[in-house]
């Protein structure tokens, strides 16, 4: 299974126990790993990455998407936030953010700079005084720049 199928699978479960499944990590093969990261107002704490890692440990069990031994870790989403959905960006425009894309655009794969607009299809990011479009489809992850 690729990343956006354990997101499909997951996500409804996350939703329906009140977090927001906000990006995962995925690491299959030997010493496997799968980290959520997961969010709810005002805060995760420990109490909840505990909660939701016994359930979704036994929607894992029943399912069982991952071949070979694994490590199952669950994470608030921290001041570097990652970004994954259009909603996301929405929420933070205005921040300054991390992008790595997955293909160059003009050259280019990494952008950091001021969110100025987003959408479904892209992001548009400010660079040293240059304004980049960036299709969500080739974002491989983006973060927000924590504020001091």
């Amino acid at each position: 299974m690729e990343k956006e199928d354990f997101i499909r699978l997951l996500e409804p479960a996350i939703n329906a126990l009140g977090y927001e499944l906000v990006d995962l990590d995925l690491n299959q093969g030997r010493g496997g790993l799968l980290r959520l990261y997961i969010d709810r107002p005002p805060a995760v704490t420990l109490a909840d990455c505990e909660l939701v890692s016994e359930q979704i440990g036994d929607l894992l069990d029943v399912e069982d998407p991952m071949v070979g031994n694994y490590r199952l870790e669950v994470s608030s989403p921290g001041a570097d936030r990652r970004l994954r959905t259009p909603a996301h960006f929405v929420a933070v425009i205005g921040a300054d953010i991390n992008v790595e894309l997955k293909r160059a655009v003009d050259g280019r794969k990494r952008f950091r700079g001021r969110l100025t607009n987003a959408a479904d299809d892209a992001v548009e990011v400010q660079v040293d005084g240059k304004g980049w479009r960036l299709p969500m489809a080739e974002i491989r992850v983006a973060r927000l720049v924590p504020t001091d």
